[in-house]
């Protein structure tokens, strides 16, 4: 690391600093601050001090709003205007500021890892470049000639032979060609080959228009030898300008035929393709696409489960699922007539009839069916039948259909790997290139790591010719590739979808791109960027994160990883509780300086204070889970167990398997059997134990709520108690109020003025919006009237705008209000105010809403909880809260899964399950299932690695995980 850690104090006095004075953002108390210039610097705290407030809210909103105010006001009103400026009295020393956050923005489907990257732009211009084309049909290399070399092959070839010379007008193509054929006539041609067959060209010819066909126009018709050459000479040039650079040379006497371009071409086929350009190689262009899919390598197709469930039934009882059962109209009376042509009925049960009519029923005939109904208006009709899946897919695909009727189609689809490109996304043109033996779509799949060597070896595979075109074009591919294994991505592939990828993933990919850009004199705010990573790639993130420091940049990141802080240059501390409680700086300096402080942070960084499971390790109630066969992306068909009435930790290095495990194999899988849910899950082949739970719940990070509106009295239904509380009120009971009249978001009760938000958007044109409290309600939400119904001298308004703490005293005399109240309270959220809206809440928070809200359910100890990465943004403290939380949900018999790299988290599980050894194809093997301790002997496990050391440092015991010792 560089020697910056001595110098900040220094740049500080200097002003050579970006200096933060009287910040007020959200909980913020009016702080200064200032960040060292050309400095790692880390903002921590606990979840809800004010971290991001600080540093999104404040500084990255301030960089933004200066960035937009460089516009003109003409150009900013097309940038949606204005950005509010935040609430602080001044910053200086502020450069360009780009943030990367953890959320995958990205959920187009046509993004990939490789695009987003612009490593495929690369491969695209290298294979467009460099690249050795062959035939799709019969793999030959493709071949490119001159018209002069055209000229000698002919004389070379077939001296002394009877040939015609061809130019191809028409290439598998449907069409009667009467327009075509007159065309020629008048240009003097006699002859044309027709489907492989010299026809004359006479007035009015013309083909059937259904049918393909191929039309060659015959130029010549000569024998071949040296006193000819000036012939061939002007009627090769001629046959080449009418077949636009493709030229056939048919022999007379074998009636073989020979192909020529000036074009790529086949030999053998007369195949041609276009010269190569980057477009040809993108499944976002119409020259590269699959013309199928559209490159987007899936497609939709008819399930056959879903529209015929039971075949037990006949057609007329319902059992084509989409028709329901037999109704008098058209759609049924062809089926009828289908049914005649093969001597059944419609009431035949489906199991009973011939897979040639169900294949007629759902894909359709074109042969004309003739219906009797006296429906039509006359005793005989004949007409053509579309089938039952093309109906459903027309309805699912077409632009002008209503959404209700795509509703209905799609639920009778199914997605799937298209057929034609086989999911590689392009046609077949552009998978016919290849390099060093390889074609695009298969360097796309290689993850980050087997990608690397591959580069490094090209060079032995190409030519001089092709070394020389290549060689700054693989610069730039290695130059990425390098700073995605540096952030610890290596594990992912080049054709990975942009939206599946997890927020820490994108992050990273955007950290390794910035650094890639080699911008300098810039502000970076990063969010926890250590989220998803496993201790063994940690380091080379902060050696990245050093990287962009050292160039000339000021990196700032907020961050609660132990590593991150030791490795910064300067550390701010936030607190020093959540909330109300925190808002404050209660520590800035080194990091060495901060072991020494007395802060809640410092206290765990020194081991002073520890986090440490109260009880012994628990053994379960004897039931478990039984996985057998997951083989979903890298799993390597793996069988696991979870035990039930444990706390089971699931580890392993980033892109191991993990995610596929638990979020895309079990969960759907379990979902699916008690809940009717439509996610499929991942491949597997069985699963045992389900009778012996009755619900299973994901909690993960995601907002409590959509709107402003949103909070957690609401989302707990505390906000529905309290409303019952007030209805009963005699002043209510006098006035004839119902629940609806407490509600902020009906009419009756609320603020008409603000509908119910307490504060009014004021619209500046082309400045920020203004909101400016509600003249009418005060920013109370409420009318006049309905503020006039009061419990102990306290209207619904004032109750919305207690803190939890002070409500568990207000209602302590209401059991059914205070028992929900004191699960907030216990999950450590006494501090936010009842109405608070849900956007003001950090994720960690509202993960922990979401447990108090289970913890307040009356359940059978027979759930299973899942957790993805639960410690994202949770300082030392709140693990250990979070910690305690999950405990008692194991205490009244229930199970829960996490997802975790926490070495916390891990040591206080009692069960572990760890997928590896490595990441992508690496990965994807059961290293270890069973208990926590025992890990340490599984020799191939990095986590055991960090376990057994964790272990031998002697972190045990200081703080002990009591539910009372919990607030």
């Amino acid at each position: 690391m560089r020697d910056t850690v001595i110098n900040v104090k220094d740049k500080i006095a200097l002003h050579d600093a970006v200096e933060v004075y009287g910040a007020r953002v959200h909980n913020l108390k009016n702080i200064d601050v200032c960040i060292p210039r050309h400095s790692l610097t880390v903002i921590t705290g606990m979840s809800g001090s004010g971290k991001s407030s600080l540093a999104f809210d404040t500084l990255f909103a301030e960089g933004q709003r200066r960035y937009i105010e460089t516009f003109s006001a003409y150009a900013r009103n097309f940038l949606g205007g204005g950005m509010e400026r935040p609430d602080v009295d001044e910053i200086k020393g502020l450069s360009p500021v780009i943030s990367i956050e953890q959320k995958t923005t990205n959920r187009n489907p046509r993004s990939t890892v490789g695009t987003v990257t612009e490593v495929y732009d690369f491969f695209r211009l290298l294979f467009a470049r460099a690249a050795e084309a062959y035939s799709y049909a019969g793999g030959k290399k493709m071949v490119k000639y001159t018209e002069e070399q055209i000229f000698h092959l002919i004389l070379e070839k077939y001296d002394g032979r009877k040939i015609a010379l061809l130019a191809p007008v028409v290439r598998s193509r449907k069409g009667h060609y009467k327009e075509l054929f007159e065309r020629l006539r008048k240009k003097g041609y006699l002859h044309v080959r027709v489907d492989g067959e010299i026809r004359e060209i006479l007035h009015g010819m013309k083909l059937d228009r259904y049918k393909m066909h191929d039309v060659e126009v015959q130029i010549d018709k000569l024998r071949v030898a040296s006193d000819q050459s000036k012939r061939i000479a002007e009627s090769l040039a001629l046959a080449m300008r009418e077949g636009e650079g493709l030229v056939m040379v048919l022999d007379s006497e074998k009636n073989e035929v020979g192909h020529f371009s000036r074009m790529m071409m086949c030999p053998d086929t007369g195949i041609s393709y276009s010269d190569p350009a980057p477009h040809n190689f993108s499944f976002n262009s119409p020259h590269g696409y699959c013309p199928r899919c559209k490159g987007l390598g899936e497609v939709n197709l008819p399930d056959m489960d879903k529209i015929i469930p039971f075949r037990e039934k006949s057609i007329y009882e319902g059992g084509i699922e989409p028709l329901g059962k037999y109704k008098n109209n058209l759609f049924f009376w062809q089926i009828e007539a289908l049914c005649e042509k093969y001597d059944v009925t419609i009431k035949t049960p489906l199991r009973d009839l011939p897979e040639e009519l169900i294949e007629d029923i759902l894909y359709g005939t074109d042969e004309l069916l003739t219906i009797n109904n006296k429906a039509l208006g006359q005793s005989r009709y004949a007409l053509t039948f579309d089938g039952v899946a093309k109906y459903i897919l027309m309805q699912a695909e077409e632009s002008d259909a209503s959404a209700t009727a795509q509703k209905w189609a799609d639920q009778f689809l199914k997605t799937t790997t298209c057929p034609d490109c086989a999911g590689k996304r392009l046609n077949k043109e552009a998978l016919s290139y290849r390099l060093a033996g390889k074609d695009i779509a298969e360097v796309n799949a290689m993850d980050i790591k087997t990608l690397i060597e591959w580069v490094d070896s090209l060079d032995e595979h190409l030519s001089d010719t092709q070394r020389a075109i290549s060689i700054e074009i693989l610069k730039e591919i290695r130059t990425r590739l390098g700073f995605l294994k540096d952030v610890g991505l290596e594990y992912l592939t080049m054709n990975r979808a942009a939206a599946s990828l997890s927020g820490g993933e994108s992050q990273r990919i955007r950290l390794a791109t910035q650094i890639g850009s080699k911008l300098v004199e810039v502000l970076y705010i990063l969010d926890e960027p250590s989220i998803g990573l496993h201790q063994r790639d940690n380091l080379r993130l902060i050696h990245s994160l050093q990287d962009l420091r050292d160039i000339g940049n000021t990196v700032v990141v907020v961050e609660h990883d132990q590593d991150m802080m030791m490795h910064a240059d300067y550390v701010i501390d936030l607190g020093p509780r959540a909330g109300r409680h925190g808002g404050e700086v209660v520590f800035a300096g080194s990091p060495e300086e901060m072991v020494q402080a007395d802060t809640l942070t410092a206290d765990y960084i020194s081991g002073r204070k520890r986090i440490e499971k109260s009880i012994g390790r628990r053994d379960g109630n004897g039931k478990t889970i039984k996985l057998f066969g997951a083989k979903g992306n890298n799993l390597q068909n793996i069988d696991v167990i979870f035990p039930l009435g444990v706390f089971i930790c699931v580890t392993g290095v980033s892109g191991s398997g993990k995610s596929t495990l638990i979020n895309k194999t079990l969960f759907p899988a379990i979902s699916q059997k008690l809940y009717r849910s439509l996610q499929d899950p991942m491949p597997y082949d069985r699963i045992e134990g389900l009778e012996h739970i009755d619900k299973i719940i994901a909690v993960d990070q995601s907002p409590i709520g959509r709107t402003l509106r949103s909070n957690a009295a609401t989302y707990t239904g505390l906000f529905t108690d309290i409303r019952a509380l007030f209805v009963g009120l005699p002043e209510s009971k006098a006035r004839g109020y119902k629940p609806g009249r407490f509600s902020f978001n009906v009419k009756g009760g609320r603020c008409e003025v603000c509908k119910g938000n307490g504060y009014k958007t004021i619209e500046m044109n082309f400045l920020p919006d203004v909101f400016a409290p509600c003249e009418g309600c005060r920013g109370k939400r409420y009318n006049r009237e309905t503020l006039e119904v009061r419990y102990k001298g306290k209207s619904i308004a004032d109750v919305l705008d207690m803190t939890i703490n002070k409500a568990v005293e207000f209602f302590e005399h209401v059991p059914h209000i205070l028992s929900k109240l004191s699960v907030l309270q216990e999950v450590g959220l006494g501090y936010i105010k009842l109405g608070q809206p849900s956007s003001t809440l950090s994720g960690g928070e509202c993960q922990r809403v979401k447990l108090a809200a289970e913890l307040s359910k009356r359940d059978t100890g027979n759930t299973l909880y899942v957790l993805d990465e639960p410690t994202t943004g949770l300082h030392f403290e709140d693990v250990r809260v979070l910690l305690g939380i999950l405990n008692r949900l194991i205490e009244r018999g229930n199970t829960v899964i996490v997802i975790e790299h926490n070495l916390d988290v891990i040591r206080c599980a009692d069960y572990l399950i760890d997928i590896g050894p490595e990441g992508g194809a690496g990965g994807g093997r059961l290293l270890y299932q069973g208990k926590m301790e025992d890990i340490i002997e599984c020799r191939n496990s990095y986590t055991a690695q960090f376990v057994k050391a964790e272990l031998e440092r002697g972190r045990m015991g200081a703080v002990h995980m009591n539910s009372a010792d919990n607030i």
